[in-house]
């Protein structure tokens, strides 16, 4: 089973996309798990306060380092496992296709640091050796949703989380336009139909063609 632990003051914001589809299925045969760990559960502040103001000077608020580092070191690695530990930053290198892949082969656990407000304590990437990676070239409100985004690309490499091997779109010739019944529609007065190749039966034909249009 592969885990993903998502660290997040916001654990709320992943239940519905962790309770549906493809993850729904996965988790309820164990092939894998995801759990969220709220910081706030960590801290000394009465106020279960997680942030504050930083150093310096400047806008905003920053996450705190001890209560993130005392909840990922709360987590239990089974023995002879293998952890990753991810920091979702806009400043981290970009995460891959090619990365999924051998995160979903090489790990038994992935850790997801979500940050929010100004970013997260400095120290934090440094005690507990832990990697920035960016799922795009813009910056979003916090890390719940690029965090979210690694868990879909990788579980769709672990076997048996997808029913079949030939689901995985980038390992066949995936067309950009694709089809299904009916054969015809009409839209305002408009018919549209499907290209005969596609009706046609013949397999060498139609892999030609999506190899054209993928």
């Amino acid at each position: 089973m592969l885990k993903f632990l998502i660290i997040t003051i916001f654990p709320e914001s992943l239940e519905s996309y962790l309770a549906s589809s493809m993850i729904l299925r996965a988790v309820a045969r164990n092939i894998i798990s995801a759990q969220a760990i709220n910081p706030r559960d960590f801290t000394d502040d009465p106020h279960r306060k997680a942030d504050d103001k930083p150093y310096g000077g400047g806008p905003g608020m920053v996450m705190k380092a001890l209560p993130i580092i005392r909840a990922v070191s709360a987590l239990k690695l089974k023995k002879g496992g293998k952890r990753k530990i991810l920091i979702m930053s806009p400043r981290g290198r970009q995460f891959t296709q090619t990365e999924a892949k051998k995160f979903a082969k090489k790990y038994d656990e992935l850790v997801l640091i979500a940050g929010h407000y100004e970013g997260i304590d400095a120290r934090v990437k440094k005690i507990l050796k832990a990697e920035e990676v960016s799922v795009g070239p813009y910056t979003l409100t916090g890390g719940e949703l690029p965090a979210l985004i690694i868990i879909d690309a990788v579980s769709r490499h672990v076997p048996g989380v997808l029913g079949k091997v030939e689901s995985l779109e980038e390992g066949r010739a995936t067309s950009g336009e694709t089809y299904t019944r009916p054969e015809l529609i009409t839209v305002k007065g408009k018919k549209f139909r499907v290209p005969a190749v596609l009706l046609s039966g013949h397999q060498k034909n139609i892999h030609s063609y999506r190899s054209t249009q993928s």
